[in-house]
This record gives structure tokens, C-alpha cells and sequence, in this order.
């Protein structure tokens, strides 16, 4: 898999004052228009939950996980994950996952995206950032919208500290049952932001490539580090 970053941020050692981090938005999408007609039909099949058209979409080799085969058969499984598949004490939560999976699709495929090196289109476009070794990406994210609010406490009655807006921010613990998480500037401001805009730098990204004879595809859709 190839992992192109355009753009490197550096913080070595994010010391307070440091310079903040961000990345605004920008969609390079339409400098192609073939790959706006692409990506328009294939989040119709993904909205429509359309399996067959998702999956004749794909690379034949499509990059899944970072220890699976890959593949449109991959793809499938994925897509309809059928509860027999999965271990006993997940089997009941067959239906949460399957809709989690085809929610972080239309997702992904839905975020402003760039165009790597190699001429392949990358989703979401703060997968540019290129996080130094001494940042663990576990604990980095990505704030995803504009005037967020920063708090004191967390609840939303607490005293507004600051509004951010497409930057990177630091949580040692994520807690996925909290409304509210604590968070660190990389200026080493402290605070509280709501889930909601929060974005793992080690989540899911995807990426568009033109087979051979010049057509679009989805070539990898991928989680982790």
C-alpha cells in the first residue's frame, strides 16, 4: 500500500507555546472530472447499500486490513459480515458492526480527498499529515469542524476556552462512552471537546486509483496505523 503524505507537520516535541496545528479543508476532487462521476455513483451504491455495486467498484486487489488478503471477496464479507463468521460474543452485535462499516464508507468516500503523488485521490484530506515518531498517532486527531468549541469542564455549559477549527489535537484516553473529551492542544492548551468532531488520525481512509485502462477504483478502505 502506498502511503503518500504531501504534507509534512512537524512537532517534535510539542512544548507549550508551540505553533498550532491545522490543515484547512479543500477538496481537490474536481480537477478530474472522471473521478467526480466515479465517486458520485459509488456513494449512490453505498447510499443505496448495494452491494454488487460497491464490490464491482473495487481494485481487484483491494487493500482491507493491514493482516487480511484484500479483495473484492474481502469487500463482501465486510459488507454483509454474516454473523456466523464472527466469534460467539460478537455474533450478536453482527448488525451493529455491519451498519458501523458501511457508515465509515459513505463517510470516508464523502470527505474532501487529494491527489497523491502517484495520481491516486486520498479521503479525508487530513490523511496529508504526516505525524513525527515521537507523536504516538493513537492519541492524535483531527478536529473536523469549523468554531468547535473548546471547554473548560466537560458539559455544554461549561466556559468556552477557545473555537477551533480543522486541527490537530492530543487524547491520552479516549473514552468512546463520554460525551466530552479531554484534549490537548499542540500548543499545550488543555480542554474539553465534544466527540462528535473528532477524528482518529488512525482511522478510516480510502483511496481511488485508475486501473490500466484509465478507470476509476476503489482501491484501498482501511483502519489503523
Amino acid at each position: 500500500m502506498r502511503l503518500i503524505a504531501l504534507l509534512a507537520l512537524t512537532f517534535a516535541a510539542l512544548p507549550a507555546q508551540a505553533e498550532r496545528l491545522s490543515l484547512r479543508p479543500v477538496d481537490q476532487g474536481d480537477r478530474d472530472p472522471s473521478l467526480v462521476e466515479f465517486r458520485r455513483g459509488l456513494l449512490a451504491g453505498v447510499a443505496a447499500r448495494d452491494i454488487d455495486a460497491v464490490v464491482a467498484a473495487a481494485c481487484p486487489d483491494i487493500y482491507l486490513s493491514h493482516g487480511g488478503d484484500g479483495g473484492p471477496d474481502e469487500l463482501r464479507h465486510n459488507l454483509t459480515l454474516p454473523p456466523e463468521t464472527l466469534a460467539d460474543e460478537f455474533r450478536d452485535q453482527a448488525d451493529e458492526m455491519r451498519d458501523a462499516y458501511w457508515t465509515a464508507l459513505q463517510d470516508t468516500l464523502s470527505a474532501p480527498g487529494y491527489f497523491d503523488d502517484q495520481g491516486e485521490f486520498w479521503m479525508p484530506f487530513q490523511w496529508q499529515i504526516r505525524l513525527p515518531a515521537s507523536v504516538d498517532p493513537f492519541t492524535a486527531y483531527f478536529v473536523t469542524g469549523t468554531r468547535v468549541t473548546l471547554r473548560a469542564d466537560p458539559s455544554a455549559d461549561a466556559r468556552i476556552l477557545d473555537l477551533i477549527s480543522h486541527e490537530v489535537v492530543l487524547i491520552d484516553a479516549y473514552n468512546p462512552d463520554a460525551e466530552y473529551q479531554k484534549v490537548k492542544l499542540t500548543d499545550g492548551t488543555n480542554g474539553y471537546m465534544h466527540r462528535d468532531f473528532l477524528w482518529s488520525m488512525v482511522g478510516y481512509r480510502a483511496a481511488l486509483a485508475k486501473s490500466p485502462d484509465g478507470k476509476w477504483q476503489l482501491c484501498t478502505f482501511v483502519t489503523g496505523d
